[in-house]
């Protein structure tokens, strides 16, 4: 049972510290970690069947967080991989008390006896086993409810120390991507990115940490222009950079020795969803024969395809990133004779750039 209702979860994954709107894959990924540990913690098990009961509380709440933010994919990887930790838990405890069910049956069969089981066998070897080396009547009697309740213990705190190992991987996702910069980045190049990405940023840094001497030109990502952000987080840490508009990527796109990008999330088939404007970029470096090269950490990494009906490609943002309403006031009204108003605007959030465009993936693993 829940120790807090779902809506008060809901809420704390919602909002962060300060109420502000969680958003980013990093940010989501990380607040669904700590929510569902928090979720773990709190719940009741009963002593039958406690992982399936756990997995079960994980499923209803982490099926109400991707239905809530569908476009934040890292909330349901986040949720998969919580659940695998779970079963994995499971298993393992499985397979050490029938290991010890082993050591401890007494059998005449010297050919069961000096058998070699494997504690990572499988289902149907861990099913023999129990019907091979049943608990005697005194071991089913002395499994009394504070044995039930230790085990109960034991299950959750592997789980929540597996799930916070979860978390220090998010956190340190950025880093571990960094170290591998030196290995990219070399002197004299021109490097190519869009908007703002902490991981970029970091990756860009650690290379210029390693005394690389390079230039990063950096679309500016309209209409939020992150790329500006980006630009004075570099000049902070001693990195040259050039902001150029978005629509001038395909002329300084021959001055480039290298694209390096962030990712909102990696799908199954190789593709990506990134920021507008991305694709853009994508096409304009296969053009020139330039590599496009995708940093993205393994909380970003999806298993589901982009045609798959439960994928949300794209998010519309508000029109007013885009223009001031009281300018347009008269032509997005509904006065005209149609019912409908004469200027449209649409603000998508995402670029689906396809496999075939990127040319390696640099990931935390």
């Amino acid at each position: 049972m829940f120790l807090v209702t779902r809506d008060e979860f809901w809420h704390s994954w919602r909002s962060g510290s300060g109420g502000e709107l969680v958003e980013g894959s990093h940010a989501t990924g990380r607040s669904t970690a700590e929510l569902l540990r928090s979720l773990i913690s709190q719940q009741r098990l009963p002593s039958p069947n406690q992982a399936e009961a756990l997995i079960e509380a994980v499923k209803v709440v982490g099926e109400k967080l991707t239905a809530a933010n569908p476009v934040e994919l890292a909330v349901g990887n986040i949720v998969k991989r919580v659940l695998h930790i779970i079963r994995e838990e499971d298993l393992s405890a499985v397979t050490s008390d029938v290991g010890g069910l082993y050591l401890s049956a007494e059998t005449d069969d010297e050919d069961i006896a000096e058998c070699d089981y494997d504690h990572v066998a499988s289902a149907a070897a861990v099913a023999c086993r129990r019907i091979l080396h049943r608990p005697s009547l005194h071991t089913l009697l002395e499994n009394t409810g504070a044995d039930r309740n230790l085990s109960s213990r034991k299950l959750k705190h592997n789980v929540i120390e597996a799930v916070n190992e979860l978390i220090g991987e998010i956190d340190a996702c950025h880093e571990q991507i960094a170290e591998q910069a030196v290995e990219h980045i070399h002197d004299n190049q021109v490097i190519l990115t869009l908007g703002h990405s902490r991981t970029v940023l970091e990756f860009l840094s650690a290379a210029k940490d390693k005394k690389r001497s390079f230039r990063v030109f950096i679309a500016e990502g309209a209409p939020r222009y992150q790329g500006h952000v980006l630009a004075k987080e570099l000049a902070k840490r001693g990195v040259q950079s050039t902001v150029v508009t978005d629509s001038a990527v395909f002329a300084i796109i021959s001055r480039v020795n290298m694209v390096i990008v962030g990712v909102h999330a990696v799908m199954a088939n190789g593709g990506i969803i990134a920021p507008v404007g991305l694709r853009m970029v994508a096409l304009a470096a296969r053009t020139h024969a330039i590599p496009f090269v995708v940093l993205a950490g393994m909380h970003e990494l999806c298993p589901s395809y982009p045609h798959n009906p439960e994928v949300l490609l794209n998010d519309m943002r508000c029109p007013s990133e885009l223009i001031e309403f009281g300018e347009f006031s008269d032509c997005m009204d509904f006065g005209s004779g149609s019912g409908s108003p004469l200027v449209h605007v649409v603000n998508p959030a995402f670029d689906y750039v396809p496999p075939e465009l990127v040319s390696l993936f640099i990931t935390d693993m």
